[in-house]
Parts: structure tokens; sequence; C-alpha cells
């Protein structure tokens, strides 16, 4: 497979994957604490997965100097296609492993599955992101502002 050194590709999706496991932690923990079914638990998590992955990338490129219109077009072309990734095989996972977000938040199971979630995300995301980078798209963009 062409494309981004490993090195290059996994730091681009850890990167990434702090938005996202901010966001799908808060949401499945909002989620599950207020006793959301498990649809809503999900669109709560992939919505806040997407915010604080721009969030966090817009943070870096607008200390470039970046004006707000041009750091959120930078953030959507980095973040979108691997955030997308990451919160369908996060979910995937939770909503998968049975009763995993029905016990609550003292639960082990709760936690343990969120993290292999999280774990799983990542292996699976570090390959797209090398693809994207290595023709210039993803995080690629978002180097140019370093």
């Amino acid at each position: 497979m062409g494309g981004a050194p490993w090195r290059t590709a996994a730091r681009a999706t850890l990167h990434c994957l702090t938005g996202c496991a901010i966001g799908e932690v808060l949401g499945m923990a909002i989620g599950t604490a207020a006793g959301l079914n498990n649809g809503a638990t999900v669109v709560l998590s992939v919505a806040l997965a997407f915010v604080f992955g721009y969030a966090l990338t817009m943070r870096g490129v607008l200390r470039a100097g970046l004006s707000r219109r041009q750091a959120l077009k930078v953030a959507l072309a980095a973040d979108t296609l691997s955030v997308a990734v990451m919160e369908i095989i996060d979910n995937t996972v939770m909503v998968g492993i049975p009763g995993a977000m029905n016990v609550g938040l003292v639960d082990a199971l709760f936690w343990s599955s969120l993290a292999a979630s999280l774990v799983l995300a990542f292996l699976i995301a570090t390959p797209v992101n090398r693809w994207m980078i290595g023709r210039g798209k993803g995080h690629a963009v978002v180097h140019a502002y370093h």
C-alpha cells in the first residue's frame, strides 16, 4: 500500500482520535447517565465527536493565522473521513457488545467496551489516514499550517 509513513499516519490518527474520544466518551457518558436510548446516545456521541475533533484542529490552524472560515474548511478537509471511520467503529462496537450501553457508568463493562472501541477505531482509521495523507488529503492539509 502506497502512502505516507506509518508514523505520520499514526500521529495524525492520534490527533484525530483525541477529539473523537473526548466527544465519544462525553456523549456515551451523558446518554448513559441520562437514560437515553441507544440511538439517541449514539447520535449525541457522534455529534460531539465531530464538534471536538473539528475544534481541536481549528485551534491549531487558527494559531497559524487563518480566519475562522478558513480554519473550518481545513478542519473539515482534515478530519471528516477520519472521524467518520472512527465513529462507525466506536459505535458499532458499543452497540454490538451486549449490555455495554445499558449497564451504567460505574460498570467496568461500559468503560472496557468504550476503551476497546477506541483502540479498534484507531487501528482501522490509521491506514485510512495513511492513504489520505499520501495523496495530499486529510491531515496533510493541516501540516501546511504547522
